[in-house]
């Protein structure tokens, strides 16, 4: 039953990158904020449905990735340097926040 639930989803991810990337009639780079924000959709489910808090620890750690890419298309498509400043410093408080996070996990202090 597992099995038939993983594959009717990705059935249903396949279809929407097919009708994304395939039927639409704009530009790529709209193409692919569609895409990231179905990440972030799945990524926000994963952090409200996450059955353990590492996996909502993983989930967060994706969604500063998938925002990092997002200011990386910003940048290419307005040609401003300030969105992968962003990105820099968007990256560095999310590796920050995931090994805080994992040390709480843990059960240890934040100077152990």
């Amino acid at each position: 039953m597992k099995f038939l639930r993983w594959l009717a989803g990705m059935i249903f991810l396949l279809g929407l990158i097919f009708i994304i990337f395939g039927y639409l009639r704009v530009n790529l780079q709209t193409k692919l904020m569609l895409y990231l924000l179905i990440c972030f959709m799945l990524s926000l489910v994963r952090v409200f449905r996450g059955p353990t808090p590492a996996d909502r620890s993983v989930a967060t750690d994706i969604f500063g990735i998938l925002v990092i890419g997002f200011c990386a298309i910003l940048a290419v498509y307005t040609g401003k340097d300030w969105y992968m400043d962003i990105a820099i410093a968007w990256g560095l408080q999310s590796f920050i926040g995931v090994l805080a996070l994992a040390k709480f996990l843990e059960g240890r202090n934040f100077d152990d």
